[in-house]
Order: C-alpha cells, then structure tokens, then sequence
C-alpha cells in the first residue's frame, strides 16, 4: 500500500528505520509557532489526533493512559499533595488528571509555545477541560528557567516533556535541570517524568533515569503500556526527595473511583521491570 503523506500523518524515525501512520479524515487545525508545527486532525478509530512536528502527543482515545500514569502515580503516594508543578503538558491532560485531587490547591502549568495552549483549549476539550480551573495558573515560559525560581515550594513536580531528541525538550532532560527539581520540591516532594521507551529511545531512557538517580538518590523507574506511543511500551521515572515508599498506602483513595486505567493492582505491576529493561539500567 502506497502511503500518501497528503491525506496521511507519518511518524518516522529514521535512525531506526521505523514509522507509524495515521489517516487524516478531517483537518482541523495547522499552524507553525515559533517553537514547532503543531497539527490537530481527526482520525475514525482514534478519535483528534494532537502532533507537533508530525510526532504524536495525544490521541483522543486512549490519551488517558499516559496522563493517568504519569500524574496518579505519585499523587497517590504523597501524604497531601497541595502544590503542584507541571512543566511541558500544554495539551492539558496533565493538569485534568491532577485537579481530580481535592486536596490540591494551586497547579502551576509551565509550557513555553503559547500556541499549543491556544490549540488545546480551542480543539482538544476533552483533555483542556481544566483550563479554566482557578486553582490552575497557566504560565508560558522555558520550563527549565522557571523552576530556577522555587526553593522547597512545590509537593509535586511532573515532566511532560516532548521527545528529547531535538529543540527545546533535550533541556528537560540534563541533570542540571532534575537539580533544579529537587531543589524546587518540598522536603518530602516527589517528582515523576516521562523518560521514553526502551526500543526506540532506549538511550534517551538511560540517561534520564539515571541523571534523575544521581540527583535525587531515590528513583524508581515504571512502566505502561502507552498504545498512542510507538512502540507502546513507556517509561517514567519516580524520584522522592528523601526515602519514600512505592507501595499505595491508601486502599480507598478518591482517585480510584475517578480513573480508566490507573488503579492499585497496575500501580504496583508498573514497577515490575522485565528482564532487558532492568539490565539496561542497571
């Protein structure tokens, strides 16, 4: 079958000579921004499909998992999570899932394109619902120079970054700026990132974990099976301040009856690392 990059969105990565494609049944938005191309389409099985620089952020279907993931991880195991930064998330997801706390009272969201918080809100409902919140305060600005800002502030801190691999997102991934997180978060604060896959990116997913356990101590990686992501098996990483627990304290937490995908059996399943994973990082 002939692929025609007209009527269709490709997602190639060329190093490893691998790509995922998705029909465009109706375009509904196409702008370039100062930082990236950002393009909003709608698919018949995967509902809006979000891209920037034709890479997939969000699906409408099953967009979810990745934002449930990221956020209820380690909401669920800090004692009152207040505060919280989220940097990068411009889609809104993110922010969705962490507003589903009724203990939190201020959410910061720091992306730097502008844009793609136009985009969202105008063209993504579904995950942008939140934006008009009033705990949350929208900030556009490079989120690695933000965070420079706070000492001991936030109880929360989660990285919704783009792929690392070219632009202003390979900043969201030094140790310098996982410095600057720890030095943000509350004592007993918690940080979780999306570190990549384990196939295509698997260097991008070393070194993060392993910048992030060299700066925090206590770092855990996990993982999900993230279906809008090629090759659907993603990584995070979890990193306490001081010594913490991954175990859920809490059987009958409200977030439990607010998810579609998260809940206490996969929370603990996510920390089991197959065999490979495990050597990679060891």
């Amino acid at each position: 079958m002939l692929i025609d990059s007209k009527n269709f969105s490709i997602e190639y990565h060329s190093r490893s000579g691998y790509g995922t494609f998705h029909r465009i049944d109706k375009r509904i938005y196409s702008k370039q921004s100062e930082y990236q191309k950002i393009d909003i389409f709608e698919n018949t099985a995967f509902g809006k499909v979000f891209t920037l620089d034709d890479v997939i952020m969000t699906r409408e279907s099953d967009e979810f998992i990745y934002h449930e993931m990221l956020v209820h991880v380690p909401m669920i195991l800090h004692p009152n999570p207040e505060k919280v930064l989220i940097i990068g998330g411009g889609d809104g997801g993110t922010s969705r899932e962490v507003l589903k706390h009724s203990c939190v009272k201020q959410v910061t969201l720091c992306e730097i394109d502008e844009e793609v918080i136009k985009a969202a809100k105008k063209y993504l409902p579904i995950t942008s619902c939140e934006f008009d919140n009033p705990k949350l305060d929208i900030v556009i600005e490079d989120g690695a120079k933000f965070v420079k800002k706070f000492h001991e502030y936030f109880d929360i801190i989660l990285i919704d970054s783009t792929d690392p691999t070219e632009g202003q997102a390979s900043q969201l991934f030094t140790e310098d700026f996982y410095l600057s997180c720890l030095k943000a978060l509350k004592k007993d604060g918690i940080l979780s990132a999306e570190t990549e896959d384990p196939f295509i990116h698997k260097e991008w997913m070393i070194n993060a974990y392993k910048r992030i356990q060299n700066v925090f101590s206590n770092a855990y990686l996990y993982t999900a099976y993230i279906p809008q992501y090629a090759p659907g098996c993603w990584s995070f990483t979890l990193a306490f301040k001081t010594p913490g627990n991954i175990e859920p304290k809490i059987q009958n937490h409200e977030i439990l009856t607010k998810t579609r995908y998260y809940n206490l059996n996969i929370h603990k399943a996510s920390f089991a690392l197959p065999q490979f994973i495990n050597t990679l990082i060891e």
